[in-house]
């Protein structure tokens, strides 16, 4: 049995225990390691159990996730999440959908210091949904913004998928985020003219438009600006060459947990919740990067990376058409899987080959992340729509997924923009 097939019967079976409800780590990790057993022996298998975890958890560039995270988990506990929905609200709640459109804007402001599409939803959705639900909103529009609003929570840096994407492929995280800046600012208005076109078809999906005094708005504007200093700071920082992106993410947190105490919502139980927290969410990252990295022992073994490029290369496609494919079963798995999965899963042996047809690697990432972005919403498996009826307990689930689908149709748009305008991804990162 050739090595190269030994490997595509791994990819299989990683993917079925994935979609049986195996643990990602467990599922990479198994494979991985009876995979390389069967190749290599029981004996070479063993050396790499000693050793894998380890290598794959050492690197010094990897503490940039804690920190990042720390940053998210103490903002939001901070209240953050309610200022920046606040300000957003009083930038555009005056208009018809104002509140649909300022709930997207929170999200990316949210996203910025969260770096996690999950907890954005989680977050806003619990301070954006009462509000729309006062203001009369149809539940349709108001889930589906937020479950679309909480993906750009993986686009707009700092973005943890991007720094597992630049960790994976050794591209540079300071370059990956600077990409993310102009797509994460096309979603942002592709997903609020979607708002304002869905209520021009259909006025009965909002409500009244509330007034606001132009004191109350600037009160609430004010309230935003620890946002935008951190993102001044962190991501600013990390384009002028000031930080590296680990010492980027160290300022954020630091910051973060001062903004914590200086507003006083960091208590000591608070404080201890906060970092368990952290410390869960990190594990977690690292417990799936170690699978991923015995799972990628694994398929560099049996030689499956080159046996695509030169499957590819006889083949005579072009290579546009060959990256075309690509995004076609990036969507198709992204129906069926949530995005750190699908990275981690297919990275190892999509990128080598999407190097070998001479495309940029950081605006291979940038789609890569977008795809992940639509998968988040996309039925069956879409994770943001389970958080969404996790928020909203009587929230049902045809619901959510009828109103998601204008937004799925803007990500669409996204994407092809993205594809056929390579500028719009590689600009920022030029001037770098």
């Amino acid at each position: 049995m050739a090595d190269s097939f030994v490997g595509l019967l791994g990819f299989v079976l990683a993917l079925a225990l994935i979609a049986f409800g195996v643990p990602v780590a467990l599922s990479l990790g198994f494979v991985g390691l009876a995979g390389y057993a069967f190749l290599n022996g029981v004996p070479s298998a063993l050396f790499i159990i000693g050793s894998g975890p380890f290598e794959a958890i050492f690197p010094y560039s990897l503490s940039v996730i804690p920190l990042f995270l720390m940053m998210g988990v103490f903002s939001s506990r901070c209240g953050l999440s309610k200022d920046l929905f606040q300000a957003a609200n009083a930038l555009v709640g005056r208009f018809r959908g104002g509140l649909a459109m300022a709930t997207i804007c929170a999200c990316a402001g949210f996203g910025a210091i969260c770096g996690s599409s999950l907890a954005t939803v989680a977050t806003i959705g619990h301070v954006a949904l009462p509000e729309m639900r006062r203001a009369g909103y149809d539940d349709r529009l108001s889930s589906a913004s937020i479950a679309a609003g909480g993906t750009l929570g993986v686009m707009i840096p700092p973005s943890i998928l991007l720094i597992i994407y630049g960790l994976l492929t050794e591209q540079s995280i300071g370059k990956l985020f600077s990409a993310a800046i102009i797509p994460g600012l096309l979603a942002t208005g592709l997903y609020a003219a979607c708002v304002a076109i869905s209520v021009r078809l259909n006025p009965k999906l909002v409500g009244e438009v509330p007034s606001a005094s132009e004191s109350s708005c600037w009160k609430s504007l004010r309230k935003a600006w620890p946002v935008a200093l951190m993102f001044a700071v962190v991501i600013g920082g990390i384009q002028a060459g000031i930080f590296s992106p680990t010492e980027a993410a160290a300022v954020g947190a630091a910051g973060a947990v001062l903004l914590a105490l200086g507003k006083g919502s960091l208590d000591r139980l608070s404080l201890v919740s906060a970092m368990r927290e952290t410390v869960q969410l990190t594990g977690m990252i690292f417990f799936i990067i170690i699978g991923a990295a015995l799972f990628n022992f694994f398929i560099e073994t049996t030689g499956m990376p080159q046996y695509l490029i030169a499957t590819v290369e006889e083949s005579g496609l072009p290579a546009f058409s060959v990256l075309l494919v690509i995004i076609l079963f990036y969507l198709v798995l992204g129906c069926f899987m949530d995005s750190m999965s699908m990275i981690m899963l297919t990275i190892p042996f999509v990128f080598p080959l999407v190097s070998a047809l001479g495309f940029d690697p950081i605006w291979f990432g940038i789609l890569v992340v977008t795809v992940a972005e639509l998968g988040l919403i996309t039925p069956p498996v879409g994770m943001n729509l389970f958080v969404m009826q996790g928020v909203a307990r009587d929230l049902n689930s045809v619901t959510v997924m009828r109103g998601i689908v204008p937004f799925i149709l803007a990500d669409a748009v996204r994407l092809v923009l993205l594809i056929f305008v390579p500028a719009l991804t590689l600009y920022l990162p030029s001037l770098l």
